[in-house]
């Protein structure tokens, strides 16, 4: 115990001692938490669009009011004619464009189907998704107070369970989560045993008499706290900056975020062990690694749009599972028995890693 306590402190002076690695561990969570949930994000806010009313009606006035008085868009222009605006969007000023057509009104009280003309600019296809979505539901909302109450006195409610204000927090915190503590396990423990073969302090361990896993423990044991600090420090600024509360059981998401960092550590050590150089580790880490969990954790991309054969292949992602089981805990508010599943595939993989590291733990020095 003394010696591996030695050698944690010793793994501990070499990462307080290197500003930049301080900077990457700290700086960095800090930065993406800030630069997702302000610069990046996917929410719609005070959109430009312009409106076309060619019904000139009550009807038509009101739908405007409407759509101007909701947080989502901000009507820049009141158009004119249909080359209006088509210059409009080559301005690039404006997002969108809603056309009201002539007996519109009528077409209401008249019980028949009344329609509206959304022209989006599809040069940005997510964004007019986005935008054609919210409209949507704007004008659905509209629709029922203007028929189906008149008509039989229903009234039809729009509901977004789990995210109503349509933020893009619950997205992409789970992710960023996932994506953060993979960085810091996997690239900071890769180099740590190839460190030691390039500098000749592994002929010292070689002489010791710790074990195999004693040293695998040592190299792993600082990582593992300070992935722990950040991991806290990534909870705080997502609860106060950006407002967004954690409805499941904290205690159940910081075990299960503690067996995802652990299976990280044991791939960053296995990593180190099988590579001889630095750079080799840490490319190893950042292609074989963060990319595939970029693309196929579903934190990026739908899952269920892949085909089977990259399923398949993200499945041996623990990044996909941990993103699965945290969005089920923290934003549905869920409990072990919904993800005691996804927790078991981690566990396992933890454990195969483990066996692994222990297995393959050969000093070849060159």
């Amino acid at each position: 115990m003394k010696q591996l306590l030695t050698f944690v402190k010793k793994e501990f002076l070499h990462v307080l001692r290197d500003r930049r690695t301080l900077l990457l561990l700290f700086g960095m969570p800090v930065v993406q938490i800030l630069l997702f949930g302000f610069a990046l994000s996917t929410e719609v806010k005070n959109t430009k669009i312009g409106v076309l009313d060619l019904d000139k009606s009550q009807t038509s006035f009101e739908i405007i009011s409407k759509i101007n008085a909701n947080q989502y868009f901000d009507i820049d222009k009141n158009l004119k004619s249909i080359d209006q605006a088509e210059n409009a969007f080559k301005g690039g000023k404006i997002k969108m464009i809603v056309v009201i057509p002539t007996q519109f009104s009528a077409d209401i009280n008249s019980g028949k189907k009344a329609q509206l003309q959304l022209i989006t600019d599809g040069t940005d296809l997510n964004l007019a998704n986005q935008i054609y979505s919210f409209m949507s539901n704007i004008l659905l909302d509209f629709y029922g107070q203007q028929t189906l109450q008149q008509n039989s006195g229903v009234q039809p409610e729009i509901r977004m369970l789990y995210n109503p204000q349509l933020k893009g927090a619950p997205n992409f915190v789970p992710g960023v989560m996932a994506f953060i503590l993979l960085i810091i396990c996997v690239l900071m423990t890769a180099i740590a045993i190839v460190r030691e073969k390039e500098s000749g302090s592994m002929e010292i361990l070689l002489v010791s008499p710790m074990k195999p896993y004693i040293i695998i423990l040592a190299k792993a044991i600082p990582y593992f706290i300070l992935s722990l600090i950040i991991l806290v420090s990534i909870i705080i600024l997502s609860v106060t900056v950006l407002d967004l509360p954690i409805k499941g059981n904290l205690i159940l998401l910081f075990g299960i975020s503690i067996i995802f960092i652990i299976t990280n550590l044991l791939i960053g050590i296995v990593i180190s062990i099988l590579t001889k150089t630095q750079q080799t580790a840490m490319l190893i880490s950042l292609v074989g690694t963060m990319l595939p969990t970029l693309m196929l954790s579903g934190f990026m991309f739908p899952v269920e749009n892949m085909p089977i054969p990259l399923q398949m292949v993200g499945n041996l992602i623990p990044a996909k599972w941990y993103y699965q089981i945290v969005k089920n805990i923290m934003i549905k508010g869920t409990g072990l028995e919904v993800v005691w599943k996804h927790v078991l595939v981690l566990f396992a993989m933890m454990a195969v890693l483990f066996i692994i590291a222990v297995k393959k733990f050969k000093i070849r020095l060159e």
